[in-house]
């Protein structure tokens, strides 16, 4: 069928060939710019090597002399061919007619452009193909009508081919292995894969520090990675600041016991709560103070004990370092519990959200994996890698996942029932996608599709396909080297 590009104020032109035994084909007539061009081709089946078109041109004030014609008839580089045709020979006979001679090296489609100025100026341009017949395909019928736009092309009578259909002989199709498929409507489940690193929780960090000046003593946990019990002593430390808190607090104590004799027995004891909070305020623990109380004397070096139960992460002090106030000494890390930080890709993003199911694989043992859900998609990217991050949650009971290790991330996402086909079905020419419509008794049409997801070996089908229509799953590049494709496309 004929195609018109108004874009580009131009015609397409089909010339398929039939072996009718004419010397030329059917003449072809369309109109461009106000410029009639009629098309034959010579011979009619055209042949590897010599042939000829012939061209007639003609306006609204007769035939048409003295006009510049282009014609090349060239295909496209594929694969490690390389391109091949270029400019026809080009003479104009007389009384509006011109002949262009080339040649075709072998079989298959050629695309046709021509290009013709009129005296005046105008400027008609016509795109179309040449095709050759090929060996074990049937040429099939095709009638060529210009037609004003793709949606004529549509409108054909259902008993009247496609021109881009063919037909391949049922031996031939058992000896490459053809084997078809209907289109489904499938639950597609699509995943994202990421590589993380685990890390600690972080809201289960604990840092050590004072909220005094002073100096460090004896180190009871004296290596990073130290396990610790919440409770347990991590460091002893003198400080001016909490020898004098100390003696203030025992001080309040006394005077308590002497007021208890007298009148007013209560009235030293706001002077023992303030003392006592002071030191509870400095991160005293209460068994100090009771020990502290028990004994009457103060201690020059206070122990520091450890918030929570977990692994010293950090240690950023020696026997004798100088403390200031807020300085951190420790980092207390519990792993009972961690996460996992992965990075996608920004056009991932639309395929993560809270909630997700996910497997996580370390690459120190393959054969575990483990299963966790997306806790939070940050909301930030970053500017360099252009990833964002997300944070998986994962039990750590044995301590399998430690921080800082790698890990594997495939995060699952379910994007419902979707009309699906076998990545094998699909082929690329360009930005377009297309598959092969198995139409029975041997018939194949090449057909558009707009490509979706992917998941696994399955592909969505946005556009081109409706559930049950039958297509190529294997040997599509054979059947696409055996097919009219080019003229197909030209017409897309």
């Amino acid at each position: 069928m004929m195609s018109t590009t108004t874009r580009l104020a131009s015609v397409a032109v089909v010339l398929a060939t039939t072996a009718c035994g004419g010397s030329r084909s059917a003449p072809v007539t369309v109109d461009s710019e106000g410029i009639q061009i009629e098309v034959t081709a010579e011979p009619a089946d055209l042949r590897i090597g010599e042939n000829a078109l012939w061209l007639e041109l003609s306006d609204a004030t007769g035939a048409m002399t003295g006009a510049d014609v282009d014609v090349v008839v060239h295909m496209h580089a594929m694969g490690a061919m390389p391109a091949m045709g270029g400019p026809a020979a080009v003479a104009e006979l007389g009384e509006g007619r011109y002949r262009a001679d080339f040649e075709l090296a072998m079989r298959g489609t050629w695309l046709l452009e021509i290009a013709v100025r009129a005296p005046g100026g105008r400027l008609a341009r016509a795109e179309g193909s040449l095709t050759v017949r090929l060996e074990g395909v049937g040429s099939g019928a095709s009638e060529v009508a210009p037609g004003p736009d793709m949606q004529e092309a549509q409108e054909v009578a259902a008993d009247e081919p496609h021109p881009a259909e063919f037909r391949i002989a049922p031996g031939r199709l058992q000896r490459v292995g053809v084997r078809t498929a209907p289109a489904e409507r499938k639950v597609l489940a699509t995943s994202v894969r990421a590589v993380g690193r685990v890390v600690a929780e972080e809201s289960t960090l604990e840092d050590v520090t004072l909220k005094v000046r002073g100096w460090v003593g004896d180190i009871l946990v004296d290596a990073v990675g130290d396990p610790v019990e919440k409770g347990e002593v991590l460091f002893t430390a003198y400080s001016p600041e909490l020898y004098a808190a100390q003696e203030e607090y025992l001080q309040a104590l006394r005077s308590q016991e002497r007021a208890r004799g007298t009148t007013a027995p209560d009235r030293a004891d706001y002077l023992v709560r303030s003392a006592r909070n002071r030191l509870r305020l400095w991160d005293i623990a209460d068994a100090d103070l009771e020990r502290l109380t028990r004994t009457g004397e103060p201690l020059e070096h206070l122990p520091i004990r450890s918030p929570v139960t977990g692994y010293a992460v950090e240690k950023n002090l020696v026997e004798g370092t100088a403390f200031e106030p807020g300085q951190r000494l420790f980092r207390i890390a519990p792993l009972s519990r961690v996460w996992i930080e992965a990075e996608v890709y920004e056009s991932e993003l639309p395929l993560v959200r809270a909630g997700q199911s996910a497997t996580v694989t370390l690459p120190y043992l393959p054969q575990r994996t483990f299963e966790a859900k997306v806790a939070y998609v940050y909301p930030t990217l970053d500017p360099k890698t252009r990833t964002a991050r997300l944070r998986l949650e994962l039990p750590n009971t044995d301590l399998e996942l430690r921080p800082d290790m790698y890990a594997n991330v495939r995060v699952h996402a379910d994007r419902g029932e979707r009309l699906v086909v076998p990545q094998s079905a699909v082929l690329y020419a360009g930005e377009r996608s297309f598959v092969f419509r198995a139409l029975g008794d041997g018939r194949f049409r090449p057909q558009p599709v707009e490509v979706g997801l992917r998941s696994g070996d399955q592909v969505e089908i946005r556009s081109g396909l409706e559930p049950g229509d039958e297509i190529v799953t294997s040997a599509t590049f054979l059947i696409a080297s055996e097919s009219r494709l080019r003229a197909a496309l030209e017409q897309w």
